[in-house]
């Protein structure tokens, strides 16, 4: 393989996990200006119809196995992004990606848990590692009531984040990458939209939809650089890299959405709260680098080692 293919492969990877850090800080933006699901609805409706543009062939032979995976799929992407989505209402950016990154380090837990799968010595110290991180991060010193709940629902998110890589683990073996990502992205743009229509009638939260240019930006930045764009570079650029590679590169995401939040909305996080992120950094670090799946925190797309995720 050619050095310079390796090499932009690995820049193309380190590029999308610049839109997924940056994505947090537009996110949180976008939601002073729409409702949670009617901007989910728009950017995902967005990102599928695209999916579907860009790689037609997905509605060729589908199968309805492939229905049922990705219907699967879509439900816990959905749970995903609606914890997270939510979560950033009240959280804020830099400490929503790390504590959404933490969902790596849950992989192997939950593989232990239910599938029985124990995991190794330096996995184990990461789980502790993140965990310690989490501790920092999100629970103001001596006061673990004042937990933020932002930070709580973030963590739900991140819980349903690490289900959705192990299954696309076991799907992955018997489906072709593409029509999952296309269904996926599709059954979470379905479940936005009803989640939209349902909150709207209950009276959860009412519709919220402020037509500007901001907002607009933040539907087309999302759907397309984030989501459709991302998951098309992040199948290729896969292809010439190694799993090493991949794996130190999307420990980046979270460090882009802090650098991010810190140049546009100023944020800080204070000693505690760096050092609570620089252990939950350490701890995806050791969970990508030697766990059983490895992922980035914002991606529902197929990565490599995820095959072994069953």
């Amino acid at each position: 393989m050619p050095f310079s293919r390796r090499l932009k492969a690995d820049l193309s990877l380190a590029l999308i996990c610049f839109f997924w850090g940056a994505t947090f800080v537009i996110v949180k933006d976008a939601l002073a200006r729409s409702s949670v699901f009617l901007f989910m609805a728009l950017r995902f409706s967005l990102a599928a119809l695209l999916l579907g543009a860009i790689n037609p062939r997905v509605f060729r032979g589908m199968r309805r196995a492939d229905l049922r995976a990705g219907t699967v799929l879509g439900v816990l992407m959905f749970g995903g992004y609606a914890f997270q989505t939510v979560g950033l209402l009240f959280t804020t950016p830099t400490k929503s990606a790390f504590v959404t990154g933490f969902c790596v380090v849950l992989v192997p837990v939950f593989l232990a848990c239910f599938w029985r799968r124990w995991p190794g010595g330096w996995v184990t110290a990461g789980v502790f590692s993140a965990i310690g991180g989490l501790y920092f991060l999100t629970v103001p010193a001596g006061h673990l009531s004042r937990l933020n709940i932002g930070d709580v629902l973030t963590l739900i998110g991140a819980a349903l984040y690490a289900l959705h890589i192990i299954f696309v683990g076991r799907y992955t073996r018997e489906h072709a990458l593409g029509v999952l990502a296309f269904l996926q992205v599709a059954v979470t743009a379905v479940f936005g939209t009803v989640g939209c229509l349902l909150c709207a009638a209950t009276g959860w939260e009412r519709l919220r939809f402020v037509a500007d240019w901001r907002l607009a930006g933040a539907i087309v930045v999302t759907a397309v650089f984030a989501t459709a764009l991302a998951f098309t570079i992040q199948f290729w650029a896969q292809k010439y890299t190694t799993p090493t590679h991949a794996a130190i590169l999307f420990t980046l995401e979270p460090v882009f959405a802090g650098l991010t939040s810190f140049v546009v909305l100023h944020e800080r996080l204070g000693g505690r709260g760096a050092l609570g992120a620089a252990l939950v950094l350490a701890g995806i670090l050791l969970a990508e680098l030697r766990g059983p799946a490895q992922a980035a925190a914002d991606s529902p797309g197929p990565v490599p080692g995820a095959e072994s995720a069953g």
